[in-house]
């Protein structure tokens, strides 16, 4: 039996190490945050969930004012440029604050589901200009409310919320016979039934046909968005009739909302996707290729519970291969980022004064102990569904105007900007699949070139007067290797020291 680590607790199942934590004595304090940590409420989106859905209504009611009245008018594109870039404002500093959530958070565990789960059903804020504002409210009112109840929850809060509507483009997608399609030009739209089988729940090559995902895109008809970006059941757009997916019958004479929930409900308990979905959280957490063993294991309790996910995780950090061969798995950007202030000791009390000295930046919007979050400047952050920039398939991670260009602080530096160069902006996975997760994808020399520039420009700026031994010692403990720590001691300066430490194959790795 390979015995509990609090440091690879803390690395491989969180964030990171910071100076002064409280570390976990065993797997059974990792769960505990699961029940500690939604008593706490997120940064982001700035404000809370009820002032960002406020927000997107104000837009939403801005967009509509400005709309032509008859078709062949022109709109009012200034008055238009300036609800866009109130919106990517909004963004900017929810982004910001999602950031520094992962850092300020004594919860690592559940803030890397929480991470893990917005990953699996990934939706990309640079859909429409509406997304700006409804992505962060996706992961606090779909993702976080259910990643430690049944998946079936959780998959009909994602699959369903307006978000992911939005952005696999349900909301226009209309029965063939549908009273809808009688009187306008619409059709349906398979991306949603394509992606909830191959991606959400069964995994691809687990034995659904292309008929079974049409049967689910006409199943899933009639799920679509107000002009409030609220999910609503339309079932003028509902495919009419008795449908079929993977030898089950849904539907009748009249179709309801309750058909997509019930598929739903028996995607959630087939045996393909609590082996799907296993596999890819031993996957994210453990090693790339998931140990078969772990897996069984992590199947075994999905059967046994009906998919209840505290006992999937009880029965993955239960398991011997949970604490064994460290260091299979490289950190994504966000992850090392984040790890990397948190060595650095940034947390909620100091961030103002290490990170934003001028108080003039990014920073400024995110609230400290005892503060709410300032309403001066607050803007709207949503948009209308009929905005789409680009269709999903060509739209680029971050790919949008900005006027202006936010400023370049430090903090943003350290952040967003980094995130952007490295690989991985914040809410823009490339595609519905999410971001790549294995090694090679985050191994390569330009990557290893853009987190030396992090470690060194967070080393110059954070580093203060600490030693670069004792910024290994925060950031690895008993995890750093005895050459590791020869390199970095004979290091000629402090910052050299620091940037090699943060640039150590054992500080890139769980």
């Amino acid at each position: 039996m390979v015995p509990f680590s609090p440091t690879m607790a803390a690395i491989r199942y969180g964030y990171g190490l910071s100076p002064g934590q409280v570390m976990n004595r065993n797997a059974d304090d990792l769960l505990v945050q699961l029940v500690d940590a939604p008593l706490k409420d997120p940064f982001f989106p700035i404000g809370g969930a009820f002032e960002g859905r406020q927000r997107s209504d104000d837009l939403a009611d801005g967009l509509a004012a400005i709309r032509p009245v008859r078709k062949g008018d022109q709109p009012d594109r200034a008055a238009r440029m300036v609800l866009r870039r109130k919106a990517e404002q909004s963004f900017q500093r929810d982004s910001m604050a999602r950031v520094m959530q992962a850092v300020f958070s004594p919860y690592g565990f559940y803030e890397r589901l929480a991470s893990f789960w917005g990953d699996h059903f990934s939706v990309n804020a640079r859909k429409t200009v509406s997304m700006r504002a409804i992505t962060p409210l996706y992961e606090v009112e779909a993702i976080r409310p259910h990643l430690a109840g049944p998946f079936r929850d959780l998959l009909q809060a994602a699959v369903l919320h307006p978000a992911m509507l939005i952005y696999l483009d349900q909301n226009k997608s209309t029965g063939p016979e549908s009273r809808a399609a009688e009187n306008r030009k619409a059709g349906l739209n398979e991306n949603l039934g394509r992606e909830l089988l191959e991606l959400h729940t069964m995994g691809a090559g687990s034995g659904y046909s292309q008929a079974d995902v049409r049967s689910a895109a006409l199943l899933l008809t009639g799920m679509t968005v107000d002009d409030r970006y609220e999910m609503l059941f339309r079932p003028r757009m509902a495919e009419p009739g008795e449908i079929k997916v993977l030898g089950v019958t849904y539907g009748g004479d009249t179709r309801t909302a309750d058909d997509c929930l019930s598929l739903l409900e028996d995607l959630a308990m087939r045996p393909e996707t609590a082996a799907h979905v296993c596999r890819k959280l031993a996957a994210h957490f453990i090693a790339d290729e998931a140990p078969p063993d772990l897996v069984s294991a992590m199947t075994d309790e999905w059967k046994a519970s009906n998919g209840q996910l505290v006992k999937v995780y009880a029965a993955m950090l239960n398991h011997p291969r949970a604490w064994a061969e460290p260091g299979r798995k490289m950190k994504l950007p966000f992850d090392y980022v984040v790890s990397g202030l948190r060595a650095f000791g940034i947390t909620q009390k100091n961030w103002r004064a290490r990170m934003s000295p001028g108080g003039d930046d990014d920073m400024a919007s995110l609230p400290v102990v005892g503060d709410t979050a300032p309403k001066e400047g607050a803007a709207p952050a949503a948009g209308d569904p009929m905005t789409m920039e680009k269709p999903m398939a060509e739209m680029k991670p971050d790919e949008a105007v900005q006027k202006p260009k936010p400023k370049q602080t430090l903090a943003r530096t350290l952040t967003l900007a980094s995130l952007r160069r490295m690989g991985q902006p914040m809410w823009q996975p490339p595609s519905p699949a999410g971001f790549e997760e294995g090694v090679a994808s985050w191994l390569s020399p330009s990557q290893m070139s853009e987190r030396i520039l992090w470690a060194r420009k967070a080393s110059s700026s954070l580093g203060g007067d600490m030693e670069p031994k004792s910024l290994l010692e925060v950031a690895m403990a008993d995890m750093a290797r005895d050459d590791t720590i020869r390199v970095v001691s004979q290091a000629p300066n402090r910052t050299s020291g620091m940037t090699l430490a943060l640039s150590s194959p054992e500080f890139n790795r769980r």
